[in-house]
């Protein structure tokens, strides 16, 4: 099938997740074409199968804020027509679901069609379509869609609580690449950064708000104070720099880096003792799933659809968000006793094989197969 994605094409999960199935869907012999404002991050690879379209907007003295939901609907338009798509996914409700509807419209006054499935990825549904301004159009465009998918029954539930959804949403959990996501051993690379064996945590954002910076570092400063440690902060956003200031206000900076965003998460992860993502809200938690696939045990909050991935004394523990002492407790518990956290490892590992992508990818498929047949009974 030919097949466009529209994402975002940032560090976030939702572009990450975009990505990665647009290059295993290539794989498995479809045409795949990306659709967004600049290479997404993970595409940096070259298949004959991809193509990436890049969405320009102009800019004129008229605008006050570039209009890229319409050049976005107008390179989807030109893509299609260009080179015969079958249907477009997209990433995220707005814009992306509304640009695809706008782009339909056109095609249609010209005699052709092209279905457009929307997955809905997280604050896409619980931030920004909350938001009175967009409501509407999130409502209208996700309604619009052939098919609507969501990353967890979490993120189906609150869909369905907050918006007048008149279809049925589809779950598709994300998924990990095992391939890429997988226990290696990296010694070497660990000792360097804990050479008198002290337990690694780590922590993968976006460092906005919601992620909850601060209760990685009280937690981490209350383990640190248990047992010699150090702690990976990765990636990058509006939070770091306070993350920073508390640092060293804590005395701790010794004992802490912040490599920001990298590309090789993998050979981070693998020298990791435990991952940290006490957020306030997560729609699944991808950061954790590709902590597991690495043999790495996970201390999260118990929101969004994060205990659908950690479970609760297997894979890791589960806290109420903010609970920093709970988070602290079980973080310990866990690294204290290298027989119980080699358990622990072996649980994460066990349960992020449930999430292969070998798993998740024919259920796309399938999908895509269903609606493509729709749109030929209709014509």
């Amino acid at each position: 099938m030919k097949i466009g994605i529209v994402c975002y094409p940032t560090f976030g999960g939702s572009g990450v997740m975009a990505t990665e199935l647009g290059l295993a869907l290539a794989d498995k012999g479809h045409e795949i074409h990306f659709i967004t404002y600049q290479q997404p991050v993970r595409l940096n690879v070259f298949r004959p199968n991809i193509y990436y379209h890049e969405v320009i907007v102009p800019k004129y003295p008229l605008f006050d804020f570039p209009p890229y939901e319409t050049a976005l609907a107008s390179t989807m338009f030109n893509v299609v027509k260009n080179n015969g798509l079958d249907l477009l996914h997209v990433h995220y409700a707005i814009p992306h679901a509304s640009s695809a509807y706008f782009a339909r419209q056109m095609l249609r006054k010209q005699g052709s069609d092209i279905p457009f499935i929307t997955t809905l990825h997280g604050t896409d549904i619980t931030l920004v379509g909350k938001d009175s301004t967009y409501g509407c159009v999130v409502t209208f465009s996700i309604n619009e869609s052939d098919a609507i998918t969501a990353v967890s029954e979490n993120l189906k539930e609150e869909t369905f609580k907050s918006f007048e959804i008149e279809k049925d949403i589809l779950v598709i959990p994300n998924f990990v690449d095992a391939k890429r996501f997988h226990l290696t051993n990296k010694e070497h690379f660990k000792k360097m950064l804990a050479p008198n064996g002290e337990r690694i945590l780590a922590h993968v954002s976006n460092f906005r708000k919601v992620k909850r910076v601060e209760d990685v570092l009280a937690v981490f400063q209350k383990v640190h104070e248990k047992m010699p440690s150090k702690l990976l902060m990765i990636g990058d956003g509006p939070e770091r720099q306070n993350a920073e200031d508390i640092c060293r206000k804590l005395g701790i900076c010794n004992d802490i880096r912040f490599l920001g965003k990298q590309d090789q998460m993998e050979e981070i992860l693998n020298i990791a003792d435990l991952f940290l993502l006490p957020s306030q809200y997560e729609s699944f938690g991808l950061a954790a799933l590709e902590a597991m696939a690495c043999g790495v045990p996970v201390i999260s909050s118990n929101a969004g659809g994060l205990p659908e991935i950690n479970i609760h004394g297997k894979t890791g523990y589960l806290a109420d968000v903010g609970d920093v002492e709970a988070m602290a407790k079980f973080a310990i518990q866990i690294l204290e006793e290298e027989t119980t956290l080699q358990t622990f490892k072996d649980n994460a590992l066990a349960q992020a094989s449930e999430f292969s992508i070998d798993k998740i990818v024919p259920m796309y498929e399938a999908l895509y197969e269903e609606i493509a047949l729709k749109k030929l009974q209709v014509h």
